[in-house]
């Protein structure tokens, strides 16, 4: 009683029944819920993580439709990404997310642009496990160990033989 469970049970071995005030608003006083799929609710819940399913970090960022993952994006104007038709971009903004760590600004419209971390990139070409990695102009990413700064999104954490393909990279601007 007093953080929003309640119940009693009459005898020993008596089911016990719970009566909860657990609900997905943000009201004083409540319980963080877990539903029949094994998901938390609650409004605004401030814990401490030890451990996360995923792999980048993340933040949600405007743009004028759905990009797919792994896409290599640009500063398109008006505060919104899209997709990077040009090689070794200075506009360039990153890597769509796949399943993000955590997204910062998830409420917002948009894409999730993965900020640090591991995500499966597209990429075109040639690249070796530690190659920088730039765009390559079509949405993918290409090798580039003498890139001009500002063009780098990140580094390659696998190869690919050539042609196109997804790799994972660690995300990070340079």
């Amino acid at each position: 009683s007093g953080t929003g469970l309640s119940g009693s049970a009459g005898a020993e071995g008596a089911t016990f029944t719970v009566t909860s005030n657990a609900t997905s608003a943000n009201t004083a006083s409540t319980i963080i819920a877990r539903d029949g799929s094994g998901n938390f609710t609650a409004g605004v819940a401030t814990l401490t993580a030890t451990a996360a399913r995923y792999a980048d970090l993340a933040e949600k960022y405007a743009s004028d439709g759905d990009i797919e993952a792994g896409t290599v994006v640009h500063f398109a104007g008006e505060g919104k990404v899209a997709e990077c038709d040009i090689a070794n971009c200075r506009s360039v903004a990153g890597i769509v997310s796949t399943d993000p760590a955590y997204l910062m600004n998830s409420d917002a419209d948009g894409v999730a642009l993965a900020i640090a971390g591991r995500v499966p990139t597209k990429v075109t070409g040639v690249v070796n496990a530690g190659d920088l990695i730039v765009s390559a102009g079509n949405g993918r990413g290409m090798a580039n160990n003498s890139p001009a700064i500002g063009t780098v999104i990140g580094k390659a954490i696998e190869a690919n033989a050539g042609g196109d393909g997804v790799i994972e990279v660690l995300a990070l601007m340079m």
